[in-house]
């Protein structure tokens, strides 16, 4: 019998079972980890989210097989939050699908659209299903470096995405997003403006992830690709539940936009499931229609935890930029343990200071240099871990 799977072969090792081993190794050991390695929400669901699933769960029916597109009446929900958030109207039937989450919806879109020769440009560091999505389904990755000299310059990166546009006409998409997973960049309106006339220029689409829309720190929310004029030709766009509700496990997602991906996107869906549980579907919408309220605080949250880790590891001798959204913290390795690279430094850091975090070179080539650190411990964990690494750096 046969043992090897091509679409396996085309994969990488897991960086982060290596460091998740030895994260469990450890707290065998007795250890106290604490655990900035994963963007796994730790707060709890809003409770008038929760209550709705409650009340939903006991109703008739409920139990049976949903919906692939999602419940028109969730469907209704994201239209209407486009519509008040970036004043972007969206067709329920045509121009909206619910996911599984959005990583769900990505690997999806990339099986759907992908055909033998495409290629795919991909920021590098980026969220893992970002290139690997588009590896299983066959395509080939094209890079491209979003960080120079320690920092994101937005015209570099629109330089090279047409120099690459240009020169290659098998290209099927790019890939952007703001604000990134793991680097925490962030870009303004204009940016997806020029980015949605190279597109159309040269007949590429643009998948945009959107994840932390509501997880910014500045009174300055993130745009959405779609608000540019003639975006729906070419974008389409993900966004999840997951950060902004504290919805991780409940997995829904969104794409919207481009009426020829979306469709693409529903098909192949309608092969593979069933859709999300409609309790948890009924829950979404609640979350959606409901007060906002929880979404600033959870945003409170995250900003306070921002502000303590910087304060506190600066104090221990960590120099850290603060980032203006996401529930990550890009850092730099501390200079004396450069030499180490990413994957080596978070390995010492959780030995000897019980802490973890998650290399940079997990998220591409681009990311070594860098460790990435969520947000997702209190702040008296993260005081904690401040002392930790002040007394390993000395």
């Amino acid at each position: 019998m046969k043992s090897k799977f091509e679409r396996i072969n085309r994969l990488p090792p897991y960086i982060f079972s290596e460091i998740n081993n030895l994260k469990f190794k450890l707290r065998s050991q007795k250890k106290d980890i604490i655990d900035f390695g994963m963007g796994n929400p730790d707060m709890p669901t809003p409770n008038h989210i929760r209550q709705k699933l409650k009340d939903t769960i006991d109703k008739p029916g409920v139990g049976r097989y949903s919906v692939s597109k999602g419940i028109n009446g969730l469907r209704k929900a994201q239209a209407k939050y486009y519509k008040r958030r970036f004043d972007v109207n969206l067709d329920i039937n045509k121009e909206i699908i619910v996911t599984i989450g959005s990583k769900e919806g990505l690997a999806n879109l990339a099986q759907a659209i992908t055909s033998k020769g495409d290629k795919i440009l991909c920021p590098d560091p980026s969220y893992p299903v970002h290139p690997y999505g588009f590896t299983i389904a066959g395509a080939k990755l094209t890079p491209l470096k979003t960080i120079y000299n320690g920092e994101f310059n937005p015209k570099k990166y629109l330089i090279n995405i047409e120099k690459n546009m240009k020169k290659n006409f098998s290209i099927k998409a790019v890939i952007v997003s703001f604000p990134s997973n793991p680097t925490a960049q962030i870009v303004d309106l204009d940016f997806y403006k020029d980015l949605v006339k190279l597109a159309i220029k040269y007949e590429i689409y643009i998948l945009s992830d959107l994840a932390y829309s509501e997880i910014y720190f500045e009174n300055n929310p993130p745009p959405s690709i779609l608000e540019v004029n003639d975006a729906k030709k070419v974008a389409v766009e993900f966004t999840t539940l997951s950060k902004t509700y504290a919805m991780a496990g409940w997995r829904i997602g969104f794409a919207v936009g481009n009426k020829t991906l979306i469709e693409a996107l529903t098909k192949i869906k309608s092969y593979v499931d069933y859709g999300a549980f409609t309790p948890v579907q009924v829950a979404a919408t609640a979350a959606l229609n409901g007060s906002q309220q929880c979404v600033e605080e959870i945003r409170q949250t995250y900003k306070k935890r921002r502000d303590v880790l910087i304060e506190t590891f600066a104090r221990a001798g960590w120099e850290i930029p603060k980032p203006k959204a996401s529930m990550f913290v890009w850092a730099p390795i501390p200079d004396k343990f450069k030499k180490l690279g990413s994957m080596k430094f978070a390995k010492k850091l959780m030995i000897n200071a019980d802490v973890a975090v998650a290399p940079g070179l997990a998220f591409g080539k681009n990311g070594e240099g860098f460790v990435r650190i969520g947000l997702v411990e209190n702040t008296q964990r993260i005081r904690q871990a401040a002392k930790n690494i002040k007394k390993f750096l000395d």
